[in-house]
């Protein structure tokens, strides 16, 4: 499974993108699963955007999915906090 998030907004205005393979990886069916959970999880319609906040657009194979700061469950977070570490 092929996860990517991009990241923009905030204070600076930046984007940040990151993907990551979960096939190859230790942690994959754990991932892939906290994968499933983000994206079936509630998402927030018509929430204004919050000043310097960050908004959010995940990729899972031919799923996408909008998000922003500071709605987002858990498994969301979650999600985009690890694909984006794996990339630092």
């Amino acid at each position: 499974m092929l996860i990517t998030v991009t990241r923009t907004g905030g204070f600076a205005g930046r984007e940040q993108t990151a993907s990551l393979e979960t096939e190859c990886r230790a942690d994959g069916p754990e991932l892939e699963q906290l994968a499933e959970r983000a994206l079936s999880g509630e998402i927030p319609a018509g929430q204004d955007p919050v000043p310097d906040g960050f908004s959010y657009v995940i990729h899972v194979d031919s799923k996408l999915v909008e998000l922003q700061d500071p709605y987002l469950t858990e498994d969301q977070r979650q999600l985009i906090d690890t694909v984006l570490a794996a990339a630092a």
